[in-house]
């Protein structure tokens, strides 16, 4: 199976079977293993055409003589393929691109619509991108389609943040994402690491908090990966960890644990000394947080299958952790699917999940205790207005400053509050955009 036809079929299982886009591209690359070169063209093709759907719709529903929202999925996703190497890949011929794009609508819907498509793509190619990209209409809607991000979301943004702060988030999101990696200093130092990375060709740099790195080359570290060296984690997800500021000994809950990145992180600040309650409501994924601290060397982190909104501990901790499900409008750049499955009613429905998670955290705690709440959202429903409403409903509860100095870059954007911190998308190189506040109980 070539590289196109992957990212065709990672496509349509994308959108129609709503899996995560790392993990349809993943279970695609181990059933038909492409040589490096093919998973490459794969990994550029499905990642960019998913990122920019929105603009490759505009384009196709220009030459495209039907109602392309009602077009079978799979042929949509071939011409949107098609636009795609036609537009914003220079390598590729554009002979190369409207043949293959017609091989592969033959294969999967016959004859007569691979030369729909033929016509369709031959028409683009002539057709230059000034004519094809001449936006009208507000603002909004222009940076919308030219960045194929959601207008709601952009009008919001410009509402919110300004034209140029906008600007800047929306060309982050659209950018090759960085892979940030966190160093386990259970089993290794960071000069042992650095080493070993350059020894493996690895082209990376050091990031803050210290033990990150920065890299684009995720294959040569997967080796480091799964021995439990290195762990996949931005930058910006390690603020929750820091802000709970964990101790030897400490028993820490984290709420919705999954994929258990800040689980792992907190042991390996705690040197493994303590108690992690993991809870998740899917078995699976606790199995998967269980396996992934047993490669590490962690043994202090006890999974639970459990709604985290009931979950009651057998033990009292001292924190807990609700990294909450969220929009993800902070991450949209390396899970691009999220612009196409968030609308303003699921923001309604994840702020209410939210506060349901918050006022159960709030009865976990005694006196003293610390609760760091945090998502990978930028809209302030679910960030400092979340954590306005729950100090209206839980007056024993106070936002709480850091314990320390974090590090540079992560400072709050729009909120003075003490222990409140925002990044954007595009505010600091290799950071995600999101969200933490530390809270005490009084």
């Amino acid at each position: 199976m070539n590289a196109r036809e992957i990212a065709l079929l990672a496509l349509q299982e994308t959108e129609q079977k709503n899996m995560k886009s790392e993990q349809a591209l993943d279970r695609l690359f181990k059933r038909h293993k492409p040589g490096p070169d093919d998973r490459a063209l794969s990994t550029e093709l499905f990642n960019g055409t998913l990122r920019l759907q929105l603009k490759l719709d505009y384009t196709l529903q220009q030459y495209y003589h039907h109602d392309l929202e009602k077009t079978a999925p799979l042929l949509r996703n071939i011409l949107r393929l098609g636009v795609y190497q036609l537009l914003f890949l220079d390598r590729i011929p554009q002979w190369a691109a409207v043949s293959e794009s017609v091989k592969l609508a033959k294969k999967y819907k016959g004859r007569h619509l691979a030369g729909i498509v033929n016509g369709v793509l031959r028409r683009i190619s002539s057709t230059s991108e000034a004519t094809i990209f001449d936006i009208q209409g507000p603002l909004y809607r222009q940076l919308s389609i030219e960045t194929s991000h959601p207008e709601w979301l952009v009008q919001r943004w410009l509402e919110r943040y300004g034209e140029s702060v906008t600007k800047t988030m929306l060309a982050a999101d659209n950018e090759p994402p960085l892979i940030a990696l966190r160093v386990n200093t259970l089993k290794t130092d960071l000069k042992t690491m650095y080493k070993a990375l350059e020894d493996a060709s690895v082209a990376f740099s050091p990031a803050t908090p210290e033990g990150y790195i920065l890299t684009r080359n995720f294959e040569a570290c997967e080796p480091f990966i799964r021995l439990g060296l290195l762990s996949v984690q931005n930058p910006t997800q390690a603020l929750p960890c820091l802000l709970i500021s964990p101790r030897k000994g400490d028993t820490i809950i984290d709420m919705c644990a999954a994929p258990g990145g800040k689980a792992t992180h907190l042991a390996e600040l705690m040197g493994n000394d303590g108690t992690i309650l993991a809870v998740d409501r899917y078995p699976n994924k606790c199995a998967r947080i269980t396996a992934r601290a047993e490669a590490m060397g962690i043994s202090i982190i006890r999974t639970i299958p459990a709604d985290a909104r009931t979950f009651r501990p057998d033990v009292q901790p001292e924190s807990v952790l609700l990294d909450a499900p969220c929009t993800g409008t902070g991450v949209l750049g390396k899970k691009a699917e999220l612009r196409w499955r968030t609308s303003p009613e699921k923001l309604e429905e994840l702020t209410s999940l939210q506060s349901s998670l918050l006022d159960h955290a709030a009865t976990l705690l005694e006196e003293e205790g610390v609760l760091v709440y945090a998502t990978c959202s930028v809209e302030p429903e679910e960030n400092v207005m979340q954590i306005e409403r729950f100090l209206e409903r839980h007056p024993e509860f106070r936002r709480d400053s850091a314990p320390f100095e974090l590090p540079e870059g992560t400072t709050c954007t729009d909120n003075p509050e003490p222990g409140s911190y925002l990044t954007l998308q595009g505010q600091r190189k290799g950071f995600d955009g999101g969200f933490a506040q530390r809270l005490r109980k009084k």
